[in-house]
């Protein structure tokens, strides 16, 4: 049986760098139309809402452009509540099997710091693209893609209150988010472009950069909004021996 599960998971993970790689296609042509990206820099003060948010492969530093659009639209929902960002402090490079746990390490850290030194914020997680894995592997991640196996603890999902990821490559070998997550994915929203070939088994390449054209970013918002209404501490109780209760 764990020869299979092991077989089950290079399988999956291939699949996953193949994904990857098409979303670093995708990437280059999104990266050839922006300008440097801003991420806004964190409220001194602990701010109602934190969006940690990876950007996808090629995008210059910062949130990326779905990010940052994502990030615009939310603010507008959420009205006079406070939205710090955090742009994931990774490669975002085409060197998946680095670059990936790289920015895992990084969003997991800062998402554990702001539940310790900022608990009564609302975290919400994002990303695109490559940064959707980097998502994953931090909320899911079964089968130790990459051989990351760093899922952060289960006590941290009390304070994430949505996820938010588009152009998810795990959508590839059937294993959404939603779908994956029994901590993360009755609060996350998976989003792929029509026949994206880095979510599904499509074939329009084009469809990877046209998710802010496609309005996807405030579709995303919305559901986010709402999860980030109703969020409190009681939406996942974690019990002392910190399984999920």
């Amino acid at each position: 049986m764990s020869d299979r599960r092991s077989t089950a998971s290079v399988v999956s993970g291939r699949t996953v760098r193949r994904a990857l790689v098409m979303a670093g296609i995708g990437g280059l042509t999104a990266a050839g139309l922006l300008g440097p990206g801003a991420a806004s820099a964190q409220a001194a003060a602990c701010p109602d809402v934190e969006v940690v948010f990876a950007r996808g492969t090629a995008e210059p530093a910062g949130l990326g452009r779905v990010g940052q659009a994502f990030v615009d639209d939310l603010r507008s929902d959420l009205g006079g509540r406070t939205v710090g960002t955090y742009a994931v402090n990774y490669p975002a490079s085409y060197d998946f099997l680095q670059s990936a746990p790289q920015g895992a390490d990084d969003a997991g850290a800062h998402v554990q710091a702001t539940a310790a030194s900022c608990p009564t914020t609302s975290i919400v997680l994002g990303g695109y693209s490559q940064g959707a894995a980097v998502v994953d592997l931090i909320s899911a991640d079964p089968g130790a893609t990459f051989g990351f196996g760093r899922p952060m603890p289960a006590s941290v999902a009390d304070h994430v209150a949505a996820v938010a990821v588009f152009g998810n490559p795990a959508g590839r070998i059937g294993r959404t988010l939603a779908s994956a997550s029994p901590l993360y994915g009755a609060k996350t929203i998976d989003l792929c472009n029509g026949a994206d070939p880095v979510c599904s088994n499509g074939d329009d390449r084009p469809a990877h950069s046209r998710y802010v054209e496609a309005g996807f970013p405030t579709q995303a918002a919305d559901f986010v909004a709402a999860k980030v209404a109703r969020h409190g501490a009681s939406d996942v109780r974690i019990n002392a021996s910190g399984s999920v209760g």
